[in-house]
């Protein structure tokens, strides 16, 4: 069993080590479901026989080292040696290899429940979302509000409420579903998005949208320092009013050779005052607060429900600016 182990501890660190440096394309739930799975086969496993079998070669070893002590008595002998009493707990102790496993499955399914059907925690990597979330936010994502999933297949088992317009929602990336992307609700199925102009309209209806205090920040979706104040702007989407940015100094427009191919394009139109598009059934049309910066459903289409992960709700951390601890909208 100990060279089992070590191969199977081997396969995890390996298959860790070539997501690290990009050999290949992690799936950390699948990584996590497995760990669980595997613990918890060794945490049976050790509850069941391994551990019984060690308390019965403990038994099994008082004893015998209490026939001896009657046998020696029976002879005479009463100048006996003290009994070693460390071998029991010797038998008793736990190897290594299950040290490593068994002994760390209650702590890997406690991560495994709560991440799985809890909440999920993500770290902010761009400045799509500014002035809501910025590079180095780390968030909770409620992983319940919208119904519960499977962890790995991501299949609903439980409805939950539908998204809403203004919802800021974790989804997995329709082209590369191995990334998770943060973006917020704006159109929902069956909606007519249009973006004319940096003007967003639902349904022909404009969204209110009111100049505000400009925003002072130095943090941009390129990743390159943009210290200067940007022009902000409270917008109110369904029940939630949120801040964005739009900047003069970048067109509205969207060119059909910027975009990728997707399913349901043939519902957009693509021109020089933006994009308007025909959000498909099942289907989600998301947007980033950081209008003018934002690779979002305008590039590379609609997000479906089955690549739901959660509704982004809280910040727990940023090491750079405690004061951004908190919820938000």
């Amino acid at each position: 069993m100990a060279l089992l182990t070590s191969l199977i501890l081997a396969a995890f660190a390996g298959y860790i080590g070539a997501w690290y440096f990009g050999a290949l394309t992690g799936n950390f739930a699948l990584l996590l479901f497995l760990a669980t799975v595997v613990t918890g086969m060794y945490w049976l496993a050790e509850r069941f026989h391994f551990l019984p079998a060690r308390r019965r070669a403990a038994q099994a070893l008082e004893e015998e080292q209490v026939r001896r002590r009657e046998e020696l008595s029976r002879q005479g002998i009463t100048q006996l040696d003290r009994p070693d009493s460390t071998a029991r707990e010797r038998i008793l102790a736990q190897p290594w290899w299950l040290d490593w496993t068994a002994g760390l499955f209650p702590v890997i399914l406690v991560v495994f429940l709560l991440r799985s059907f809890l909440a999920e925690p993500f770290r902010i990597p761009s400045g799509s979302m500014i002035p809501t979330l910025v590079t180095g936010d780390l968030i909770l994502v409620n992983k319940f509000t919208y119904g519960l999933r499977l962890p790995v297949l991501n299949t609903k088992i439980t409805e939950g409420k539908p998204l809403a317009r203004g919802d800021v929602i974790v989804f997995r990336y329709p082209p590369q579903p191995s990334l998770d992307y943060i973006k917020r609700v704006v159109g929902l199925p069956g909606d007519e998005v249009s973006y004319l102009n940096k003007e967003l309209r639902i349904n022909g209806q404009p969204v209110p949208k009111t100049r505000v205090a400009d925003y002072f920040g130095d943090n941009a979706a390129d990743g390159r320092v943009h210290m200067r104040y940007w022009p902000q702007f409270d917008e109110k989407l369904g029940e939630r009013t949120h801040r964005l940015l739009n900047y003069p100094d970048v067109r509205a427009g969207v060119s059909e050779l910027d975009t990728m191919d997707f399913a349901g394009k043939d519902q957009c139109r693509y021109s020089v005052e933006g994009v308007t598009c025909k959000v498909p059934q099942g289907h989600y049309f998301v947007m980033g607060d950081n209008r003018d910066d934002s690779l979002d459903s305008r590039y590379w289409g609609f997000v479906p429900d089955a690549n739901i992960v959660g509704r982004a709700f809280f910040i727990w951390m940023n090491f750079g600016s405690f004061g951004r601890i908190g919820s938000f909208d």
